[in-house]
């Protein structure tokens, strides 16, 4: 793949081991200072397909990815600048407020840049890919903390030939256009461990001994799940602050 970078690092992310603790997300925060919020430098994306009793909980690990071919470099008006050392893509924390942010993260494809405020003067931030710690010989913060060892990075070249090429997982916009510094591994189809008979299993969830029935037909606890469902895709680019905790929150915390 080209890139216009003589070097050029970049992130493995495996979807199989992903557990969508955050530790990825709370160490990026630590690191760099920030407080709860917006302002995530390192996200977790999560949503859902499916409708009981099959429901699937995706996750997507979302820093920048620090594309060889950025599309928010150009219309940054000098705000952003790709460096040679790391290719990492950086945002000049003096410029980082005005029109030319918003039309940046309008023009990125993953919605890399984030705002602590839906205003006009809000101010922009993104992941620098911790380059203050590769100078140290240290790995990014996010990759340092996942418990699962789900996070890898290094030279993009050798992130390709441990792990592939794939760049894109499902619900992912196309990489062709801006050629991301990242490799996926898809998550696993999901398996039936303990083989049951839904049409048997879920009448008897109805069932309260002496109590009314919770429900009678079964229905109404499979709806479809475009209809039970607020999160029943992958969303990358919201367009506000609330929307971004909502499709990044932790729904256990």
């Amino acid at each position: 793949m080209s890139t216009t970078n003589a070097t050029q690092y970049g992130f493995f992310f495996d979807q199989s081991r992903c557990t969508m603790c955050h530790a990825c997300t709370v160490a990026c925060k630590s690191w760099n200072l920030l407080d709860p919020g917006p302002v995530k430098l390192a996200k977790v994306f999560e949503w859902e397909t499916g409708s009981f009793p099959n429901v699937i909980l995706h996750g997507l690990f979302a820093p920048c990815y620090h594309c060889a071919i950025p599309a928010c470099i150009p219309v940054a008006n000098g705000a952003m600048f790709k460096e040679p050392k790391y290719g990492a893509v950086l945002l000049d924390p003096n410029q980082a407020h005005g029109p030319a942010l918003r039309a940046a993260w309008e023009a990125c494809p993953y919605g890399s840049i984030v705002f602590d405020g839906d205003g006009a003067d809000a101010t922009a931030y993104k992941c620098n890919m911790c380059v203050d710690r590769l100078e140290n010989n240290l790995l990014p913060a996010c990759v340092t903390a996942c418990p699962n060892r789900a996070l890898d990075f290094g030279l993009l070249s050798d992130m390709q030939k441990q792990y592939g090429t794939n760049q894109q997982l499902d619900g992912m916009p196309t990489p062709q256009e801006t050629n991301p510094s990242v490799v996926f591994k898809p998550a696993t189809p999901a398996s039936q461990y303990v083989p049951y008979d839904p049409t048997v299993a879920i009448p008897l969830l109805a069932q309260r001994q002496n109590l009314p029935a919770f429900f009678t037909d079964s229905t109404n606890v499979t709806l479809d799940a475009s209809v039970c469902t607020t999160r029943n895709s992958l969303n990358m680019k919201p367009r506000s602050v609330s929307e971004l905790m909502q499709v990044t929150q932790h729904d256990e915390g």
